[in-house]
């Protein structure tokens, strides 16, 4: 695999002295460099790989004692001594700054939104989220002064003496441009491949390779599919007498758990799953590996004296002998992507090399070694930059409430730097306590999380199989792993698309809505994939109601429509969700088209589906593309890898027409929340009327309920039609039935339910009065604000009685 670097600036950008260089990489991005030798760096950095922008247009200002670069949007002074608070001044056309405060360098500013961080072991609930490029104030600095650099075929520190590099993003509130530019920077997210937007099963367990083969079998018989098979690290040897360390690090098979281990391999990909292996490598390769005396050949070491190899990132020759000999042998018999554990912190013989940089850089170099395949890594954030290695391992978090309840909130910030392709344990890893219901809310969050990977300890108490758990649990868990393999298709979309047009999966609020106080004020809740808002039930339920709760905001604009339920919410307010526990908050715009696989219980691996399912939701106009990769057709075939398939679907508001291009397989089209067939509609394939041969439903009371068109048009691509006639609007559904059942199941006295029921069905009184009067009975917040939502939800479900 070639990485790609061009980190010469253009020299029409750059403003240099004897000990200062400036480089206005556009009108808003600005390279800060002093050096008390005059010597400056041109080699990429881990933040920095591209550097050759297009010079933008600004103008210089220079006397003797002070210099001035002016854009269009920032302002810079610079008093040409080494760079300190007063003498590096940037002011700013925006008016976010604090009370109209410039940036001075090394002047922290506290309204960074944050970043990420190195890892999430051992957090119980919030950690320090770093830097992002990315401010309420409207700027941010990054500082590169330190970072490892590229060097040739291989990496070197920085030069000694004194020295600052850093680079100032001024963006204002325009979040979407800073993470454009940043990536620009920095480099693209790499697409991944689709096997990884499935569910991996993970376990630190001393599985037996048959024992594992069945765990998997046993899914399958349960119509859960899986997609990446994780293997931890007693897959080597760990406690035999031979091990001279604690047994970390391994590199020889342990047969008594793998006696043949080509076997789990082709066991595993018969099945259509992936492995991969953990490794800790901090220990290098000890006498007893099978791998010890090739490497030492390799390493021109003596192998009589059986000393061990010590791991050395920082040396090359090590490190070519440690990924062409060490793991390449290892990924022939049964690993197609390698688990990196490392946890012995930043420090090697070398200052700045951190040994996990040079291990996620190589290792994910070495997997694309052949351009034939999209590569995969597994390991730690190492800092600015490690977006271009995904995925991310967040490390063993604690099972707890607040665990869950923060995880949303960070995955959503590690994109203001953007690290878009975070690995959660689902469910937690360590310690806590036995809690059902917060890991079947832990699960829905990872179904709407870049990565979905359960994870536990070796606890006989304490792992993630779903009829493990209480049967109401069971079901939620396991509908919810289907309904993730269903997403693959928008999920694969987002991730091509989002790689080629610079959109992490999971947006902050505030990069949609970023002038509104209330984006900010909702941390946990994101966009995902562009199309959804999600607002994750981080609580237990509550005792009397049996229903999780949330506060939300819906921001302004278009109306909102719950795919779970089909309930549609008027935008722009704050809101309380209330939910079942097979429920969760995901809602759709008005102008939404959601590709999913159409089978209820998809394969494993996540390959290209057998039919389609679209959701759409009506009331503006729409378009969703999908996109596939040949290769992962049913049929693999290795010479049509990398090859792409295109479909469209769009939908015209104003005449109410779908039109889905180039559909080569079975579809049906759910229009969600549509509760009545129009009295005209059509559907054309190809422009032949062929509305006798589909079929229509309307299904009510489901999950995604709504008007169902099922096309059984295939064999070739097709243009398929749907006409629903002008301006097509959602239904206006009566809520009483759904009052009626959630009141049903509240556990409390019958007094109080029927006192309820008798408020929510006098139809006499506006609006208003009925919430009026529910507030007035003195109930807890938690049994009348269900029954508001339902009543509040959409406000052309109330209209006041006419006046006599």
């Amino acid at each position: 695999m070639v990485f790609t670097m061009n980190p010469v600036a253009n020299p029409q950008a750059i403003v240099s002295g004897p000990n200062y260089r400036f480089t206005v990489l556009t009108d808003r991005l600005l390279r800060y460099e002093w050096a008390a030798d005059g010597q400056f760096e041109d080699r990429a950095s881990t933040l920095a790989i591209n550097r050759h922008f297009p010079a933008p247009k600004f103008r210089v200002v220079e006397n003797d004692d002070s210099l001035e670069i002016i854009t269009d949007h920032f302002h810079m002074s610079y008093d040409k001594q080494r760079f300190s608070p007063a003498g590096l001044v940037a002011h700013f056309n925006f008016r976010h700054t604090n009370w109209g405060a410039p940036w001075q360098y090394e002047v922290s500013e506290n309204l960074n939104l944050g970043g990420t961080a190195r890892t999430l072991d051992l957090c119980d609930g919030r950690c320090d989220m770093g830097q992002g490029v990315m401010s309420k104030a409207g700027y941010a600095a990054l500082d590169d002064s330190a970072s490892m650099l590229f060097d040739g075929d291989f990496v070197a520190g920085r030069k000694p003496g004194d020295r600052i590099d850093g680079y100032l993003f001024c963006y204002g509130r325009d979040y979407k441009a800073t993470i454009k530019a940043f990536y620009t920077l920095s480099g693209k997210q790499p697409i991944l491949p689709r096997y990884a937007l499935g569910n991996w099963w993970s376990r630190y367990y001393a599985y037996h390779q048959d024992e594992y083969v069945q765990l998997m079998d046993e899914f399958r018989a349960r119509n859960i599919p899986m997609s990446v098979a994780v293997v931890d690290m007693d897959w080597h040897m760990v406690s035999d007498e031979c091990v001279p360390h604690a047994g970390w690090t391994g590199y020889t098979w342990n047969r008594n758990l793998f006696p043949n281990p080509e076997k789990f391999r082709r066991d595993l990909h018969s099945r259509d799953l992936k492995i991969t292996l953990n490794d800790h490598p901090h220990n290098g390769i000890h006498s007893h590996e099978d791998a010890y005396e090739p490497m030492a050949f390799a390493l021109g070491r003596n192998i009589d004296e059986k000393r061990p190899i010590l791991f050395e990132p920082t040396n090359a020759k090590f490190m070519k002998a440690y990924l062409e000999i060490l793991h390449r042998n290892l990924e022939k018999v049964a690993c197609d992507f390698w688990w990196i554990d490392w946890q012995q912190g930043p420090y090697s013989k070398v200052p700045g090399l951190d040994p996990l940089w040079l291990l996620n850089h190589f290792h994910y170099l070495d997997h694309g070694r052949d351009n034939n395949t999209n590569p995969l890594i597994f390991s730690r954030y190492a800092g600015p930059g490690s977006h271009r290695y995904p995925v991310g391992f967040s490390g063993d978090t604690v099972i707890t409430w607040e665990s869950l309840a923060f995880q949303s909130e960070f995955t959503a910030t590690a994109s203001n730097i953007g690290y878009g392709w975070w690995s959660h344990d689902i469910g937690g890893h360590i310690f806590g306590f036995r809690d059902d219901e917060l890991v079947a809310r832990w699960v829905q969050l990872g179904v709407f999380s870049p990565i979905f990977r359960l994870h536990s300890s070796d606890s006989r108490w304490n792992s993630k199989e779903p009829w493990i758990y209480r049967s109401e649990y069971e079901k939620v868990m396991s509908d919810f792993m289907k309904l993730r393999h269903r997403l693959i298709p928008f999920l694969y979309t987002c991730n091509v698309l989002g790689s080629v047009n610079d959109e992490p999966l999971v947006q902050p609020m505030y990069w949609l809505y970023p002038d509104s106080d209330q984006a900010y004020s909702f941390p946990n809740q994101y966009i995902f994939g562009s199309k959804l808002l999600v607002a994750p039930i981080v609580e237990a339920r509550n005792k009397v109601t049996n229903l999780g709760a949330v506060k939300a905001w819906l921001p302004p604009g278009p109306r909102f429509v719950d795919i779970f339920s089909g309930v549609v919410y008027d935008a722009n307010r704050q809101i309380t969700f209330h939910r079942r526990l097979d429920e969760y908050p995901v809602l759709a715009r008005e102008g939404t088209v959601l590709p999913m696989d159409a089978s209820p219980a998809p394969r494993n691996g996540c390959l290209n589906p057998d039919a389609f399912e679209f959701i759409i939701v009506v009331g503006r106009d729409a378009e969703a593309k999908v996109v596939e990769d040949c290769g992962d057709d049913v049929q693999q075939s290795t010479a049509s890898k990398g090859q792409q398939r295109r479909m469209t679907v769009r939908f015209d508001q104003s005449q109410g027409r779908l039109t889905a291009e180039s559909i080569d397989r079975p579809s049906q089209f759910r229009f969600l929340s549509l509760a009545t067939v129009p009295d005209a509609w059509k559907v054309y394939c190809d422009g032949r009327d062929r509305t006798e041969d589909v079929k229509l439903t309307v299904e009510l009371g489901s999950q995604s309920p709504g008007l169902l068109v099922e096309c059984p048009f295939s064999e070739g691509e097709h243009c398929i039609t749907i006409e629903l006639g002008p301006d097509p609007q959602l239904s206006v559904v009566d809520p009483t039935p759904c009052l009626e059942r959630l009141i049903m199941d509240y556990q409390c006295e019958f007094e109080i339910k029927d006192r309820l029921w008798e408020v929510v069905t006098d139809h006499t009184k506006p609006l208003n009065a009925v919430i009026g009067t529910l507030d007035s009975l003195g109930y807890d917040d938690s049994v009348v604000g269900a029954v508001s939502e339902y009543l509040l939800a959409d406000s052309r479900l109330y209209s006041p009685p006419a006046s006599k």
